[in-house]
């Protein structure tokens, strides 16, 4: 697919298919978040983990309710050993996010966002879930994958709004 494509189609996707998922395109789906640009050469934080056992995604999904359902789920943690800046490394990992989703797409897949730093008790009861125990990973986002079910296929919204645009100042 072409970029343009999958920029603009790619949409939060939170019911799925019972197709499974390739486990090369779920590979694919983590290089493409390493590829990700980090808040400096080098300081890339990020660290991943596939489930799709049933149980755990239940129980994660009692936290993130679109978990459950869903798949396959990637639980993105930061190990904070390799970030650089340590104040920004929610940045570094919300890139790795977006091209994971934005691959996604590409692939014919959905995705969604699943939301949990920086809410520490979340951040905890996932990690817990996981089963990390180390003070210097945490606990970032979970992003579900998936086959679309129907009615819930990437396709085009225009969110454009030139009203947001300004030149020079506000």
């Amino acid at each position: 697919m072409d970029f343009e494509y999958v920029i603009n189609n790619r949409r939060s996707i939170r019911e799925y298919s019972n197709q499974i998922v390739e486990d090369e395109k779920i590979t694919k789906i983590i290089k493409a978040g390493m590829q990700a640009p980090g808040s400096r050469l080098g300081a890339e934080p990020w660290e991943f983990i596939i489930i799709k056992n049933k149980d755990v995604l239940n129980k994660l999904g009692e936290i993130k309710p679109h978990v459950t359902g869903a798949p396959v789920a990637i639980v993105l943690v930061a190990n904070l050993e390799r970030s650089f800046y340590k104040s920004v490394w929610q940045q570094d990992m919300s890139a790795a996010a977006e091209n994971m989703l934005l691959e996604a797409t590409n692939l014919g897949l959905g995705g969604l966002w699943n939301g949990v730093a920086p809410t520490e008790d979340r951040m905890e009861a996932i990690a817990k879930i996981v089963g990390i125990n180390d003070e210097n990973l945490k606990v970032f986002c979970i992003i579900t994958i998936g086959y679309p079910a129907e009615g819930w296929e990437n396709k085009f919204l225009d969110k454009f709004d030139e009203s947001r645009i300004h030149y020079e100042n506000y």
